[in-house]
C-alpha cells in the first residue's frame, strides 16, 4: 500500500534500475512509484518530494530509492549505487541500513512482476496496472517543479533576478553533466533571468561526459578556469560562479579569482541569513557543523547568540536535530551544505543563498560604479569574526595496520598535555599551546544515541585545531585525514596567503603524528 519514489542522478544503468524496482515494488504489494522524468531527481529534490508532494488521493511518500553514487564518476568501468532514504526525506539511519545489510546475509528469493510492461519514463503522466498484489501505478512527473515550488517559499526571487539583471553583476553555473542540468535552465534562466550561456555541462549524461562530478578545484576544472582561477584564464571571470555534484547536493562558491572554503561559505551563510533570506526572517533555530570542518560557524553561533552543535561526519546527525526543531543551518567541510527545509545537504539550495546575500548587499548598489563582491563579504567577515585557514591533508592506501598504530599513538599522547607541548615546541616554538585534547564522541541531544572514535581531536589555546580521522579501514588500505585549522582573530593578518598561515601547524601535525615513520609516505596523496 505504499508509496516510494525511485529516480536518481542519471548515471548509468538508472534507467534500466527504475524498471526492475518497478517491478519488484509491484510484487510486493507496493501501490504507486513516483518516477522523475527520465528518472532525474537530485538527491535534495527527493527530500523534497517526501516532505513535500501529495497524490491526488491524498498520499505521501514513504520513502525511496536514489539512484545515486553522489560524487563518483559514472559509466560502465565505474559506480552505480543505491541509497535509502526514510520518511522524513532523510537517508535511512544505521538502524535500518544494519537490518538490511543482515537481509543480504540470509535472503534466498524476491518477488518480481517480471509480466510488467516498461513504462516510458521519458513521458509524464500516470501508467495504472493490475499488478499482482492489485491496482499499482508509475506516476511520471515533472523533475524541477516541486523543487523549484519549494524555492520560491524560501528565497525572495525578485530580488535575485534584479542582481542577475544588472549590468555589473555576471554569474556562471557549472552543473559537472550531472542531475544539477534538469534544474539549471529551470531555474537560472527561465525562473531567474541568467542568460543561457551561463550554464557549463549542464545536460545529464551517463556518464558524466566521462568527468569526475565533484565540486572541488581539481574536478571542476572549467569553472575553475572560467573564474580566473586557473593556469590559463585569459578573459575576464564573472563576478560569482558556482558548481554542484552528480547528485547536486554538494556545492562549490566561486567569486571572480576568489576561492570560498566549504567551512567559511556554511558560516558566512549563517551570519546572514537572517538579513538577506525571508524563510530565516524570524530567526536561526540553531546551527550545526561536522567535527573536521572548521570552527568559523562556532564563532558566529558565539557573537550572534545561537544553539551550537558538533557532529560527527555525516548528514542524518543534522536530520536529528532539524527533526527535533533545534537547527536551521549546517554544513561539513567536504561541500556540503543545507538547511531545515529538506534532511539533506543541497548544492542549488547553497547557490540561490549565495545569489540571495549578494542581491541583499547590493540592494542598494545595482546601478552603482561598483558591486559588493563575493571576495567582499568574505574579507568583511573575517574582519569581524577572524579567519579559520583550514587544509585537509589525505594518505589514501595506506597501510591498515599502520593506520591504526598511528592513531592509537596520537590517543596514547593524550594522557601528558605537558609531554604533548613539549614535544610541539620542539617542532615549533610559536605554536600556541595544546589546552585539551580527546577522541570525538556525540552524544546525540534527540535520541541519545552515542557516536564513538570519531576523530582525534587537538585544540590549542588560540582557537586552532589538528584533527586526525581514519576511514576506509578494510584489508586493502585505509585514508588517514588530517585537517589543519590556524585560527586569526586580528584583521590585519586575514589576508596573508593560507600556505604562509598554515605552515608552522602543517610542520606541527606532520612531525608530531610521524605520519612518514608509520606509513612511509612523504607526501599526501591529496591537499584540500
Amino acid at each position: 500500500g505504499a508509496t516510494i519514489v525511485v529516480s536518481g542522478d542519471g548515471r548509468y544503468f538508472s534507467k534500466d534500475a527504475v524498471q526492475i524496482i518497478a517491478k519488484m515494488a509491484a510484487a510486493n504489494g507496493v501501490r504507486r512509484v513516483w518516477v522523475g522524468q527520465d528518472s532525474l531527481l537530485s538527491t535534495p529534490a527527493v527530500s523534497a518530494i517526501i516532505r513535500e508532494r501529495i497524490s491526488a488521493d491524498g498520499a505521501k511518500a514513504t520513502g525511496a530509492f536514489i539512484l545515486t553514487a553522489s560524487h563518483n564518476p559514472g559509466g560502465p568501468t565505474e559506480d552505480f549505487g543505491i541509497k535509502y532514504n526514510m520518511g522524513n526525506g532523510g537517508p535511512a539511519p544505521e538502524s535500518v541500513t544494519d537490518k538490511i545489510f543482515s537481509n543480504t546475509k540470509t535472503i534466498t528469493e524476491y518477488l518480481i512482476a517480471e509480466d510488467l510492461p516498461n513504462v516510458d519514463i521519458s513521458v509524464i503522466g500516470v501508467t495504472s496496472f493490475t499488478g499482482p498484489e492489485g491496482p499499482f501505478d508509475v506516476d511520471v512527473f515533472d523533475s524541477a517543479t516541486d523543487y523549484i515550488k519549494l524555492m520560491k517559499t524560501i528565497f525572495d526571487f525578485e530580488s535575485i533576478k534584479k542582481l542577475l539583471a544588472s549590468p555589473k553583476f555576471s554569474f556562471c553555473f557549472d552543473g559537472l553533466h550531472g542531475v544539477a542540468g534538469a534544474y539549471a535552465k529551470r531555474m537560472f534562466v527561465d525562473e531567474l533571468g541568467a542568460s543561457e550561456s551561463s550554464l557549463l555541462n549542464c545536460v545529464p549524461k551517463e556518464d558524466f561526459g566521462g568527468g569526475h562530478p565533484d565540486p572541488n578545484l581539481t574536478y571542476a576544472k572549467e569553472l575553475v578556469d572560467r573564474m580566473g582561477l586557473g593556469k590559463t584564464s585569459n578573459v575576464e571571470p564573472p563576478e560569482f560562479g558556482a558548481a554542484a555534484d552528480g547528485d547536486a547536493d554538494r556545492n562549490m562558491v566561486l567569486g571572480k579569482r576568489f576561492f570560498v572554503t566549504p567551512s567559511d561559505s556554511v558560516a558566512i551563510i549563517a551570519a546572514n541569513a537572517v538579513q538577506s533570506i525571508p524563510y530565516f526572517a524570524s530567526g536561526l533555530k540553531g546551527v550545526a557543523r561536522s567535527m573536521p570542518t572548521s570552527a568559523a560557524l562556532d564563532v558566529v553561533a558565539k557573537n550572534l547568540n545561537l544553539k551550537f552543535f558538533e557532529v560527527p561526519t555525516g548528514w542524518k546527525f543534522f536530520g536529528n536535530l532539524m527533526d527535533a526543531g533545534m537547527c536551521s543551518v549546517c554544513g561539513e567541510e567536504s561541500f556540503g551544505t543545507g538547511s531545515d527545509h529538506i534532511r539533506e545537504k543541497d548544492g542549488i539550495w547553497a547557490v540561490l543563498a549565495w545569489l540571495s546575500i549578494l542581491a541583499y548587499k547590493n540592494k542598494d548598489n545595482l546601478g552603482g560604479d561598483k558591486l559588493v563582491t563575493v571576495e567582499d563579504i568574505v574579507l568583511q567577515h573575517w574582519a569581524t569574526y577572524g579567519r579559520h585557514y583550514y587544509t585537509r591533508y589525505d594518505y589514501e592506501n595506506v597501510d591498515a595496520e599502520a593506520a591504526k598504530e598511528l592513531m592509537a599513538n596520537l590517543v596514547k599522547m593524550q594522557s601528558s598535555l605537558s609531554d604533548v607541548n613539549k614535544s610541539i615546541k620542539e617542532i615549533q616554538p610559536t605554536v600556541a599551546d595544546v589546552v585539551s585534547a580527546d577522541e570525538f564522541e556525540y552524544k546525540d541531544p534527540v535520541d541519545g544515541s552515542v557516536s564513538k572514535h570519531q576523530g582525534i581531536r587537538y585544540l590549542f589555546g588560540d582557537g586552532s585545531r589538528l584533527v586526525f580521522r581514519l576511514s576506509g579501514t578494510g584489508s586493502v588500505g585505509a585514508t588517514i585525514r588530517i585537517y589543519i585549522e590556524q585560527y586569526e582573530k586580528d584583521s590585519s593578518k586575514t589576508g596573508r596567503a593560507s600556505s604562509d598561515a598554515l605552515s608552522p601547524l602543517v610542520d606541527v601535525a606532520l612531525k608530531f603524528s610521524k605520519i612518514k615513520e608509520y606509513t612511509g609516505r612523504s607526501a599526501p596523496t591529496v591537499i584540500t
